[in-house]
């Protein structure tokens, strides 16, 4: 007999519960700053245990829904758990923990009573918490809920060590992420006006038998609100201002994933409850948009930081070039592609930051040399970039060719627009990734129009640095082992994605069918398919 049943009303909770337990504990211990690194390292690995026994059951048992407390829908919390949710949770987990035990290593070496980690620690587990509630809410007001968890503990992180830059940073930030979450209210206000239920299974039995004109306000509704999260074009703005004034770990979780927690939200509600097609077309145009625009910011910049959140937004495109297509094969490409883009770019900010750390910059104005001076930070980031820019056999050499063959598949003379337009970003992306190495690493420093000055100290979570002259430098930024083995861990998670490539493209094929057949997702909410039929 299955132990499916059994096992799933209990773990499925954990993910969210686990981490704001931990959060509680090390707000107790905020003034045991080793028990409390203990204890938030220790929740983490728990969730990445946790998350992987949901995936493999959600893999080997189909899509399950759990009633939080025993209460039926719609009237209990219900938390849905299937291939999409569950490999999500999973990538989270493990960047969220690689990027912890990376924190941990920088504070080991530059901890003092300064430092504000009696803070970090709890609202970066809050964090882990609401990513996972998005990820896991079978309603809308719960997905909501998970949005403003992940975002109040991100306000906080984004202004920790309050520099004059952070604030101004984490002001527009916090008024787009309230545009945002206004919206957002502002479209579960429709859909419960609409279909009198918020949640996802019942909306999508309901919302059929609505006027069209209200199915298409109220998707252009959420997909607005869900656009400015995911950094789509035009709404992606906010994002290399906000990203790049954090510390290194922050930067690196907000690249990785608050972005992802936009295109989730997206593919859920555009394959469950809009999947009559109404705004493919615009899905696609959005995504060529947000793919060469985002690239072409990228080109302009000259710290690395900022050029790669440019990149980020960017390859959001091409996530949302696998939704627009709305296919089985270019949502299974979709779903590839953002697991691949969660791991690389969180890799890629970690070895920025231990550049920041050896180098005293992030500007391509300042760095030069690092191949010689350090040539396993070269391999770090070049392993990752090349992986960014799709070079074969990585993964997202992988996750282009299977987005490519869904645009070819589908025929139309916009989705060959939108391969067009991806080979191009593809191109241009190499171009980038070519000119930071050849600039930071390859050249001399002495060639550098800024070489001779570099931060005096290397960053922490205060940022309180000045500039000195980069041989004057008292801490000349000594890499601590646990920041560097950290990155090392994720960037090999990464190349295991390319190792395991076809055994994971099969996960993100099951999960691409189940989410074209939303009455797979009703069935296991209700428990009865044929309603949606």
């Amino acid at each position: 007999m299955s132990l499916s049943p059994h096992l799933l009303p209990a773990l499925a909770p954990l993910p969210v519960l686990v981490p704001l337990l931990g959060a509680a504990a090390t707000l107790i211990f905020g003034r045991r700053p080793r028990i409390q690194r203990a204890v938030t390292l220790v929740v983490l690995t728990a969730v990445v245990v946790i998350t992987g026994m949901l995936l493999y059951l959600a893999d080997r048992d189909g899509t399950a829904a759990v009633q939080v407390g025993g209460w039926d829908t719609p009237i209990g919390i219900t938390l849905v758990v299937d291939r999409l949710a569950a490999g999500m949770l999973l990538i989270s987990a493990i960047v969220l923990l690689a990027v912890s035990v990376y924190g941990a290593g920088q504070n080991i070496r530059d901890g003092d009573e300064r430092q504000p980690t009696s803070i970090y620690r709890p609202t970066y587990l809050v964090l882990t918490a609401g990513v996972s509630a998005a990820f896991l809410a079978g309603d809308l007001f719960n997905l909501f809920v998970g949005f403003e968890m992940l975002l109040a503990a991100s306000f906080v992180l984004l202004t920790v060590g309050a520099t004059a830059e952070r604030i101004r940073a984490g002001v527009a930030y916090v008024m787009v992420s309230m545009l945002s979450s206004l919206i957002f209210l502002t479209g579960i206000g429709l859909v419960y006006a609409t279909t009198g239920t918020l949640n996802l299974a019942q909306i999508a039995v309901r919302l059929g038998a609505a006027p069209e004109g209200v199915r298409t306000a109220v998707y252009a509704v959420l997909l607005v609100a869900f656009g400015i999260k995911a950094a789509v074009f035009p709404l992606y703005n906010w994002l290399p201002d906000s990203y790049p004034t954090a510390p290194a770990p922050v930067t690196a979780v907000f690249a990785g994933l608050l972005t992802k927690v936009g295109v989730y939200a997206i593919i859920r509600t555009h394959t469950l409850l809009f999947p009559d097609g109404a705004f493919d077309n615009i899905l696609l145009i959005c995504g060529l948009l947000t793919m060469v625009i985002g690239i072409l910011g990228a080109i302009a910049q000259h710290d690395i930081r900022r050029l790669l959140s440019f990149t980020l937004v960017s390859h959001i495109g091409y996530m949302i070039f696998g939704v627009g297509l709305a296919t089985a094969a270019g949502l299974a490409g979709a779903v590839f592609y953002v697991a691949h883009h969660i791991l690389v770019q969180t890799t890629l900010f970690l070895v920025v930051g231990l550049i920041e750390r050896q180098a005293g910059s992030t500007s391509l104005r300042r760095l030069g040399g690092l191949a010689a001076a350090s040539p396993v930070l070269g391999v770090l980031f070049l392993v990752p970039a090349l992986n960014l820019g799709g070079i074969p056999p990585f993964s997202g050499f992988i996750g282009k060719v299977a987005l490519l063959q869904a645009g070819a598949a589908d025929g139309g003379v916009l989705a060959w627009v939108l391969v067009g337009g991806a080979v191009l970003t593809s191109l241009l992306t190499l171009y980038v990734v070519a000119r930071v190495w050849a600039k930071a690493f390859w050249r001399p420093r002495s060639e550098a129009p800024e070489g001779h000055l570099a931060a005096a100290k290397p960053p922490t979570l205060i940022e309180d640095s000045t500039d000195v002259l980069y041989d004057e430098r008292t801490d000349p930024g000594r890499i601590p082992p646990l920041m560097l083995l950290s990155t090392v861990a994720l960037a090999a998670v990464g190349l295991g994605l390319t190792v395991l490539a076809g055994p994971i493209l099969g996960i993100a094929d099951r999960a691409a069918a189940d989410l074209n057949d939303p009455a797979v997702y009703v069935g296991a909410v209700l428990g009865e398919p044929e309603a949606f039929r």
